[in-house]
This record gives structure tokens, C-alpha cells and sequence, in this order.
């Protein structure tokens, strides 16, 4: 049995060069633009020495403006090792998402990046109980008041190409549940990534937060069907899943 494997080849990518003074934050985030949402993550705070200064300063910009700002923790150890390890990463991601709104990780992230860990769980994860996860949302949400919302994904890997998925989210002390189905994989890179853009789509829709749970679930079930980090899927084809459509033909 193969595990899936990933390389985050981000060698001398150029936004990796930037400081916080390359951008007009006002142009970006001021009204003649009008920026509806701000997102980033760890992965972009693990490039070099100066992504989290620039990513601190977008956050100041957009809260100064309003605008809602979300963060995926996105624990990469192939990135962090190099630059002190768990330990720079828990230094930089305790100070980012005290200015953040919306949080996103799994389990990992959480114990990684903030030193919050998932209990009652296995080593290989094999059974996600959603009571712990119910909890690890909560130690979050109670470590850091300033965030509306804390999302986690579920994932249980039984082969690399058949995933048990699903999510769950924290805001305004309720929790928001979809439990986990089998998904079939042809390229699981991505599925997070589609997670959160299904769940601020909902945010930015107006729906409920358990509407924007499931549509991040179902969004990001489509992009793991589909090669490359790049959703492929229609909003019609996320709300056919979202519905429960089956996968018979649709000609």
C-alpha cells in the first residue's frame, strides 16, 4: 500500500521575495477596489523570512478596511524543517492568527502549528471520533477569541485513492457536522484548498454556516476527481453533490 505523496516545489517563487512595502495595500483593499475577502496561509508564512511580515501587514490592511480575513494553516514539514522546524512554525502561526476570522486546518495543523492537539486518536488516525474533534475546535476557538470561525477537515485515508471526507466547523458556540464518505481519489492536491474556497463562498453568499460547510465538502470531493490543485468543478455540479445526486450519467 502506497501512501499519496507531495512535493511543494516553491524553490525561489517570486512572491517569496516580496516585502510588506512591494504592495499598495490601499489599492488592494480600499474602496475604489473593493477586496471582498483576504486569504493566505502557512505555506505562504513558510517561503522565506519575509512572507510572514508581508502577511501580517495584508491582515492589518484588511481589517483596516473590513474586509474578512482567513487563514488555512496548511502545515508543510518539508517547508518548516529548514527554517527551525514545528517550533518556528508554532511562533509564526501564534502571532498571524490572533488577526485572523476564519481559521482553517485538520488535526495536524492544529497540533503543528499551534500546539493544540486532537485527542483519543490513533497514531495513523484510522478512527476520528467527532467528539474530539468537536473539542480541538473549541480549545481553538477559547485560545483565540477573535476568530468567528474554526473548520476542520476530516479525513481517514484508506488507500491512497479511497478517502473517508468530510468537515466540520465552530462559529457562535455552534457546530456545524458533515460526517464522512467515501471518496474516490484521482489527485487528492487541492482538496483542502477547495474546501476553503467552497466554505467562504458560502460566507460570501449569505448562506448558513452549515451550508457553507457542505459546500466546501462537496467542492472539495469534486476537486480530488479532478487532476491538479485547480478546481474544475461548476458551481451547479457542487450543488448536484451538495443535493446528493448520484453518479449516474448525466448526458
Amino acid at each position: 500500500m502506497r501512501a499519496a505523496a507531495g512535493c511543494s516545489d516553491r524553490g525561489h517563487t517570486a512572491v517569496a521575495h516580496t516585502t510588506r512595502e512591494t504592495w499598495n495595500w490601499e489599492e488592494v483593499f480600499g474602496p475604489a477596489n473593493g477586496a471582498r475577502w483576504f486569504h493566505t496561509g502557512g505555506i505562504f508564512a513558510a517561503l522565506s523570512e519575509s512572507t510572514p511580515s508581508v502577511a501580517e501587514a495584508a491582515m492589518d490592511a484588511a481589517r483596516k478596511f473590513g474586509t474578512p480575513i482567513s487563514y488555512d494553516l496548511n502545515f508543510r514539514d518539508s517547508l518548516w524543517k529548514s527554517i527551525g522546524g514545528k517550533a518556528k512554525a508554532q511562533e509564526v502561526n501564534r502571532e498571524l492568527v490572533r488577526k485572523v476570522d476564519v481559521l482553517l486546518g485538520n488535526e495536524e495543523d492544529f497540533s503543528a502549528m499551534l500546539g493544540i492537539a486532537l485527542k483519543d486518536v490513533t497514531e495513523d488516525f484510522a478512527e476520528l471520533h467527532a467528539e474530539s474533534y468537536e473539542q480541538m475546535l473549541r480549545d481553538v476557538a477559547a485560545a483565540y477569541p477573535n476568530l468567528k470561525v474554526v473548520a476542520t477537515t476530516l479525513r481517514t485515508a484508506h488507500t491512497a485513492t479511497r478517502n473517508a471526507w468530510g468537515a466540520m466547523a465552530l462559529a457562535d458556540d455552534k457546530i456545524a457536522h458533515v460526517p464522512q464518505t467515501d471518496v474516490e481519489i484521482l489527485d487528492r492536491v487541492g482538496g483542502g484548498d477547495s474546501f476553503a474556497s467552497g466554505l467562504i463562498y458560502g460566507f460570501l453568499a449569505g448562506k448558513s454556516l452549515e451550508w457553507a460547510v457542505r459546500c466546501g465538502v462537496a467542492h472539495g470531493a469534486l476537486a480530488m476527481t479532478t487532476p491538479g490543485d485547480t478546481s474544475m468543478a461548476t458551481l451547479a455540479e457542487v450543488e448536484r453533490v451538495m443535493k446528493g445526486g448520484s453518479a449516474r450519467i448525466v448526458r
